[in-house]
């Protein structure tokens, strides 16, 4: 897939279909991205597992922290990446271990690594880099 640009129908879909996410990189901190892009997410109906291994345990939004990915406690439709470029491909790796595949993974602005984008998509998964989900829903879905 070509990632330079996206399809509004591309986006609106996976936006509309998705109902359970892990956020990786979930910050306690209100004034951090992370924070107030999960807020807004809960905010919208879908339910929200916070990933961050410094806060695992804790809680934040109301919603308990998990240590890593294979840790959160059922399948999730999506994995919302708030981490650097360069660990993207690490996620995806982790995302594949999982016992059931995400449908979609998520890379938050300036996220973007396109060989970790393509080995993602040879299993399937759906990946939009680059973007913000509380941006697009509010121009696509609402």
């Amino acid at each position: 897939m070509n990632h330079d640009h996206y399809d509004n129908a591309y986006i609106a879909d996976i936006l509309r279909t998705v109902k359970t996410i892990a956020l990786l990189g979930a910050s306690p901190n209100p004034d951090r991205p992370s924070n107030r892009v999960m807020g807004f997410l809960l905010s919208k109906g879908y339910t929200v597992f916070p990933v961050n291994p410094g806060q695992a345990g804790k809680q934040i939004q109301g919603q308990t922290v998990y240590r890593t990915l294979s840790d959160v406690p059922q399948p999730v439709d999506m994995v919302d990446v708030f981490r650097a470029a360069e660990y993207l491909d690490g996620v995806v790796d982790e995302a594949l271990a999982l016992e059931t595949l995400p449908k979609v993974i998520w890379g938050q602005f300036s996220v973007r690594d396109d060989r970790a984008a393509a080995k993602a998509e040879a299993a399937g998964i759906k990946v939009v880099m680059d973007r913000c989900p509380a941006i697009e829903y509010p121009r696509l879905v609402a």
